[in-house]
């Protein structure tokens, strides 16, 4: 604030630190992460079962840069191993939604899913996934990724709210738990076992393998089935 004289004032280190400022995150992007019980045994077949039909049909063409890409239908083909992950993903979409006044729903989702599997070099470019409510991955093997960091293979979220303070000065960021990564990027590395969602409009990639073996996993969105109003609860 200027004095008398119409200069600044400067506030003291040592004042400024008696303040009581009050910060309220805003806008927050919900990411929900389960590490599911029981996955190694579920993942050898899981496994075995998509290398399978890997061998036997082409790679849809996606987002995915190298790499296979199965159909949308998992679900037919995927086993009793594959659906039991699908109807635990669907257990987390339901309990990470309410309805405008706060209340607990169930809505009756409507679902695709696919498998990926990723060799060397192989990622996904930046996408986002129109028509659905909540998208999520499955990892099935993770390549060695957890282990090792050099092997990349992450699964990379762009912030939203677009550049941030990279806008005007690269150098500074929020004060704050998250504030290191606004205007750029978060990333999730790969483990067995681990399941997360996310918002289906949150922009996102898939960062190259680096590896010698395979990444494979499951995908999959859950929108809403217009044929049926959700059920309060």
């Amino acid at each position: 604030m200027p004095n008398e004289h119409g200069a600044a004032l400067m506030l003291e280190p040592d004042r400024m630190a008696r303040l009581d400022i009050a910060v309220k995150g805003l806008f927050a992007t919900p990411v929900a992460a389960v590490q599911l019980p029981s996955s190694e045994a579920r993942n050898a077949i899981l496994r075995e079962t998509i290398l399978q039909r890997r061998a036997t049909t082409p790679s849809v063409q996606a987002s995915n840069a190298g790499g296979w890409h199965s159909d949308r239908d998992i679900a037919d083909w995927g086993g009793a191993e594959a659906n039991t992950v699908l109807e635990l993903a669907r257990q987390v979409a339901t309990q990470m939604v309410a309805d405008r006044k706060g209340q607990p729903i169930r809505p009756r989702w409507s679902m695709q899913a696919w498998a990926n599997v990723n060799g060397p070099g192989d990622g996904n470019i930046c996408h986002y996934h129109p028509g659905a409510f909540w998208s999520g991955t499955y990892y099935v093997d993770d390549g060695g990724c957890a282990d090792d960091p050099l092997l990349g293979g992450e699964f990379e979220m762009l912030d939203p709210r677009g550049p941030g303070p990279g806008m005007y000065a690269p150098a500074l960021k929020f004060a704050g738990e998250d504030g290191a990564s606004a205007g750029s990027g978060e990333t999730i590395r790969p483990r067995p076992g681990l399941l997360f969602l996310f918002p289906s409009w949150l922009f996102h990639q898939v960062r190259p393998y680096r590896g010698d073996r395979l990444r494979i996993s499951m995908a999959f969105n859950f929108g809403l089935d217009q044929t049926s109003a959700a059920d309060a609860g």
